[in-house]
């Protein structure tokens, strides 16, 4: 016969556990909101309009920081609030694969788009295989580099192949989406200033910055290739998450 007591017992339970679902779900949403509402309070309504909108742009691949904090500060919105957005963004993104990280897997696009975030970061830090003997700071170097993939969700994925603990995961996403996302924006507010200084140094620096970015993104593509063609070697997740 069963006993009575261990209904309740088990009900409280079962509520409990939920609860810390509910949670974990939601609470990387409400630090967003908190953070764009603060944003809303202190902000023209015009400013607080275009960066939404970037938000929303900055979730779709391939866009990115790399992408989105320029057309910011171009449309008028002050450096500094494009690139503390974007981080925070970051930061919410990697929170929630922290803490959901076995729920999002069961999500159909989600899920292919998280396999497909694992083969960036498996070809990654393949080529870089000394960044596995400095993990965590190999996570951080691999946030900052504005590649498609390289954000809080996918650092966060990242983070769980190379088996680092969630706290360091997120702190190390934090710290990179800071850096990555700040050095791009002090870079763009620093060619527009030169361009003010002087057009044709300005011209000149950002002809030399998009030569150098291309020839990265095509050696990149070509290695890429090249290591996809012959890396077959499939990552199996951490199981100290």
């Amino acid at each position: 016969m069963d006993n009575p007591e261990e209904k309740p017992v088990s009900f409280l339970s079962g509520l409990s556990h939920a609860g810390i679902i509910l949670f974990n779900l939601t609470i990387p949403f409400i630090i967003g909101g908190i953070w764009f509402f603060c944003v809303f309070l202190i902000t023209p309504f015009e400013i607080f309009e275009k960066l939404m909108g970037l938000m929303v742009i900055n979730l779709i691949p391939p866009a990115g920081k790399e992408s989105v904090i320029p057309l910011g500060i171009a449309f008028g919105i002050p450096w500094w609030l494009i690139a503390a957005s974007t981080t925070v963004m970051d930061i919410c993104g990697a929170l929630f694969m922290t803490l959901n990280f076995d729920l999002a897997l069961k999500i159909p696009i989600l899920g292919r788009w998280i396999n497909a975030v694992m083969k960036t970061g498996e070809e990654f830090f393949s080529s870089h295989t000394w960044l596995e003997k400095v993990s965590q700071a190999g996570l951080v170097l691999f946030v900052v580099v504005p590649f498609q993939g390289s954000g809080g969700i996918g650092g966060t994925i990242v983070g769980r192949m190379l088996g680092i603990s969630k706290l360091k995961v997120f702190l190390s996403i934090a710290l990179g989406a800071f850096i990555g996302s700040f050095l791009i924006a002090l870079g763009v507010e620093y060619i527009i200033d030169l361009f003010n200084f002087d057009p044709v140094i300005a011209a000149v620096a950002l002809s030399a910055i998009m030569i150098i970015i291309a020839t990265g993104y095509f050696i990149k593509g070509k290695f890429d290739k090249k290591l996809r063609s012959g890396f077959k070697k499939k990552t199996k997740l951490s199981k100290k998450w």
